[in-house]
């Protein structure tokens, strides 16, 4: 069967963008065709000129703030539960140093993925329960996990998610979808049918790093230093293949620029055993050098090796943690490539 190329052909003045932009002509046309439209769409676009959406515009966010805020002043035990992948890795990161820096009782679960599949089960909740955990906080996951969440609320627990998955649904019998509802005390998910969030295409620690800007406005936390965890958006956006527009593409260009001047002792490890400790690091690194690396560790083994390496506080061990990585990447290309083979 012949294959064809179809060219996209959005109308535009691509020379009078190329003139007012300082751009080729074609780089116009392909970012029209990436359904920017206006001349502010360009500018934000080209040079990511405007302001972050503000985070309370997300249903359920100061609800599922609030209720943090009131479970860390109770000194309620927390625990955190993520997905297994670069996104999940990057959001329970995220909300487990904010809610440490809150003087938060918290600890983290990542699935394993081969012993408990993909994200919270009924075998977790029991879990957590039985540890005494009085609150569970999800990213990246959580909100098609109804059945666990039920069992939650029957045992007393408080349940809070962060996601960015599609809403669960059923059509009903004449077609039209019937989306499922989840009895969590907040769900904070900018795909919710009634979110006014403006741009509901944020990956997870996207999500979780818009919760921590209102957890830390609730503790009266300079915003500022929410800054130090764009570099781990930045990572999750990229190797979670989400859309490098709007607002995710601010958060990656920020991102990248904290990356290259990072303080976090496991991302400088990785960075030097991955030979890139003097180079400057783009959208490429993450997506084919880093992230792949982290990414193993959920694939052949566990992703809290990922998570400890980025807790890691003492840069030798970090070296250590950096190497094992780079050695699980390693091995998951050597069995991608000899499954090739075959």
């Amino acid at each position: 069967m012949e294959k064809k190329w179809i060219l996209r052909n959005k109308k535009a003045d691509f020379y009078g963008l190329a003139e007012k932009f300082h751009i080729d002509p074609v780089i116009a046309r392909v970012i029209r065709n990436r359904e920017i439209v206006t001349e502010e769409d360009f500018e934000r676009y080209l040079n990511g000129r405007f302001e972050l959406y503000d985070p309370h515009q997300m249903k359920d966010m100061d609800k599922g703030a609030n209720l943090i805020k009131t479970a860390i002043q109770e000194q309620k035990k927390i625990r955190i539960i993520s997905d297994y992948d670069v996104d999940g890795i990057m959001s329970n990161y995220i909300l487990y140093k904010a809610l440490t820096r809150c003087k938060a009782k918290v600890d983290y679960r990542i699935p394993d993925r081969l012993v408990d599949g993909y994200g919270m089960n009924e075998n977790m909740v029991r879990e957590a329960y039985n540890d005494g955990v009085q609150v569970l906080l999800t990213c990246d996951n959580g909100i098609s996990a109804l059945l666990p969440i039920a069992y939650a609320k029957n045992l007393g627990m408080t349940v809070v998610v962060t996601d960015h998955h599609d809403i669960p649904f059923e059509y009903d019998e004449t077609g039209k979808k019937e989306y499922t509802p989840s009895v969590a005390d907040a769900v904070i998910d900018p795909k919710q049918e009634d979110c006014s969030y403006p741009f509901p295409q944020l990956c997870g620690a996207g999500v979780a790093w818009k919760f921590v800007q209102v957890l830390y406005s609730l503790f009266d936390i300079d915003e500022g230093e929410t800054e130090e965890f764009l570099e781990f958006v930045a990572m999750a956006t990229v190797c979670d293949v989400m859309e490098l527009r709007d607002e995710n593409r601010i958060l990656v260009k920020r991102g990248l620029e904290e990356l290259n001047r990072t303080g976090n002792l496991g991302m400088r490890a990785l960075l030097r055993v991955n030979e890139l400790g003097n180079k400057k690091i783009e959208a490429y690194h993450l997506g084919f050098v880093l992230g792949p690396c982290l990414n193993s560790t959920g694939r052949l083994e566990n992703a809290k090796l990922a998570l400890d390496l980025l807790l890691e506080k003492d840069y030798d061990r970090a070296l250590k943690r950096g190497e094992q990585l780079k050695a699980l990447n390693e091995e998951r290309k050597e069995m991608t490539w000899c499954a090739g083979c075959h």
